[in-house]
């Protein structure tokens, strides 16, 4: 009894710590990318989308109705089901393990960083995880007698499940699995309501279907080809390591052995315990073979998390064969991961902190310069005439514009991104792909940061073909230009003629973060198709502090920068400075340039860091 006091009171203490330190933060942390366009997709109710089914949308709308269009309410419902998830776990593993071990597989879910940081954003991963736990439970109760309430639960998670995400597939078939690899799970099969579940399970994923076969199955390409590979990479090979980061390495080690018993059969000799193990075991494994072959560009370290819960239910009575310092250290460690993690989603929403990410591989990009930007969107189009449209380059600041601004039809180009995000079909079916052509004033709104740098140039190129000459921009630069925007002011007519793209340069000497004497040299390279560069001016926190010099041919520029640069003094765009920094302070500080273009524009390029000495 009085560990299961214990377990409880630490259970309640933590869950409350953690759902309003989560609450907190939610209510000023930017909006994620993909939040945005599923808030734009709610905006634009359908059965099934082109990326996912419709139940993240639905709830992105449902949060917005009720709550008004702010980021706190259109999480809302995620941060609902995220508090509601780890008394799912703690209610299924009490029931079989009891009380006291329920309270802690409770805490392992508010403490491990995967599951406790879930409704921070808007994502299908919460219901997913919902709905996986659900069945987990279900699945369990099954095993031991087949009743109407146990197959009721089943069903509503295979709805929910199949209603958040295309990977809840996977789900279904290691659930199909495990029941397949236990006499009693074989025998659960032939039980006509645990068949009624399945059905209904099935006709969850009848829009997303119909969506497909209406869209020449779009939506499956992208999920099961485009986005994959599919062939052998070492990628793979960093699973563990990034799964014992996001898990903590002692409570990852512990859901490691709690797996290969389930596959040997081995810990307590209750077919549930086997059961969650082996839920956890082949999620774990596949997901470890499937990474060296899957889409290793964007974020998957989430994907086996269905998985861990089941294994969160296994992990308590394991624990109890661990010394008394394992034990600890284990907890220990989980709570310093829930910390960091939330620490650092508390940081991204910190704009003074943010910035001092920038120039850092590890900056938030995704989350950053959004409210900025639609501040300096709105004083453009004031200064512009009526009726000028806007006009974004893809669906990333298209969507976040739109929820800044409260418009869900913003018109957006044909962009590399639409296509590798599957955002592409959804777009064209709200006719919402713009091909450039236009009637009317337009302010174009292009991400510059959203490009590989080597890219750069041959995207202005193609907005060059699809939209007309570029008037010079209004640069905006966020967080010392590590998010930077371009907004062109394009005129009602498509104007004829050679197209002047704006600048692309690069600081070669010194690094970014370098140490440096207070005299030091900079070299670099810039270049402007058609009208070239006149003037290279380099600055220290925004001040010019030294004009720079020709310093000669780049012939190496031309092979990197895809399509080559028309400027007329290519190759010799190398560039050379000497910069005198006696009159700053030593510490950390703000190195750019002011880019001078052969048709006058003036441009303010990327600061990154210097530390003097």
């Amino acid at each position: 009894m009085q560990e299961e006091q214990r377990a409880r009171q630490w259970f309640i203490a933590l869950w409350v710590a953690a759902t309003v330190i989560k609450v907190v933060i939610a209510a000023r942390l930017p909006l994620f990318v993909d939040e945005a366009f599923y808030w734009q997709e709610g905006r634009h109710l359908a059965a099934a989308y082109s990326d996912l089914p419709g139940l993240t949308a639905w709830l992105t709308r449902l949060g917005t109705v009720v709550g008004g269009d702010h980021v706190l309410a259109l999480r809302a419902p995620f941060l609902l089901l995220a508090a509601l998830l780890p008394w799912l776990v703690a209610r299924g593993t009490a029931h079989w393990f009891g009380a006291a071990a329920g309270w802690q597989a409770g805490t392992l879910t508010v403490l491990m960083p995967l599951s406790g940081t879930l409704g921070l954003l808007a994502l299908p991963d919460v219901p997913m995880a919902v709905a996986a736990v659900l069945c987990a439970d279900a699945g369990a109760r099954l095993l031991r007698e087949a009743d109407a309430m146990s197959a009721a639960e089943l069903a509503l998670g295979l709805v929910i499940g199949g209603l958040s995400h295309y990977r809840f597939i996977g789900v279904i078939g290691v659930g199909l699995l495990a029941l397949l690899w236990l006499p009693e799970g074989r025998r659960l099969l032939r039980d006509a309501r645990v068949w009624v579940a399945l059905a209904c399970g099935v006709a969850a994923w009848a829009p997303l279907l119909a969506w497909n076969l209406e869209y020449a199955d779009a939506g499956l390409r992208f999920q099961l080809l485009d986005r994959h590979p599919w062939a052998f990479h070492g990628d793979g090979a960093r699973f563990l390591l990034v799964q014992a980061a996001m898990a903590t390495p002692l409570l990852f080690w512990a859901m490691l052995v709690a797996s290969v018993r389930g596959l040997r059969g081995g810990g307590p000799s209750l077919p549930q315990w086997r059961y969650f193990a082996l839920l956890g075991a082949v999620s774990t494994f596949g997901f470890f073979v499937l990474g060296f072959f899957a889409d290793d560009e964007r974020v998957s370290f989430h994907w086996p998390l269905p998985g861990y819960l089941a294994l969160l239910m296994a992990v308590p009575l394991l624990l109890r064969e661990w010394p008394s310092a394992w034990r600890k250290a284990t907890w220990g460690l989980a709570g310093i991961g829930a910390v960091l993690m939330l620490g650092y989603y508390l940081a991204v929403s910190v704009p003074g902190l943010r910035a001092q990410l920038a120039g850092d591989k590890y900056y938030p990009s995704n989350f950053a310069g959004w409210n900025e930007l639609a501040e300096e969107v709105r004083k453009a189009r004031e200064r512009l005439p009526a009726g000028t449209t806007l006009l974004a380059d893809n669906f990333k600041t298209g969507a976040e514009l739109g929820f800044a601004l409260g418009d869900a039809d913003i018109p957006v180009l044909d962009h590399p991104l639409n296509h590798k995000h599957g955002r592409a079909p959804q777009l064209q079916l709200w006719k919402l792909q713009h091909d450039g052509q236009r009637s009317a004033p337009a302010l174009l709104v292009v991400g510059a940061t959203d490009v590989k740098f080597s890219a750069l140039l041959a995207h202005y190129q193609a907005l060059c073909r699809m939209v007309g000459p570029l008037p010079p921009p209004q640069v905006v630069n966020i967080d010392h230009g590590a998010r930077r925007f371009l907004l062109f002011a394009l005129p009602a007519q498509r104007a004829e003629g050679e197209c002047t793209t704006p600048v692309v340069a690069n600081i070669d000497a010194p690094e970014v973060g370098a140490r440096v004497p207070k005299r030091f040299t900079v070299s670099g390279w810039a270049v402007k198709d058609v009208a070239g560069v006149r003037r290279v001016e380099v600055t220290l926190n925004g001040r010019v502090v030294s004009q720079a010099q020709d310093a000669g041919a780049n012939e190496w520029l031309g092979g990197f920068l895809k399509d080559g640069s028309r400027d007329p003094r290519m190759p010799r765009v190398q560039f050379k400075a000497e910069v005198d920094a006696s009159a700053f302070p030593a510490g950390r500080h703000w190195l750019g340039l002011r880019i001078t273009g052969g048709d006058g524009s003036e441009e303010e390029w990327a600061e990154q860091p210097v530390v003097l000495e």
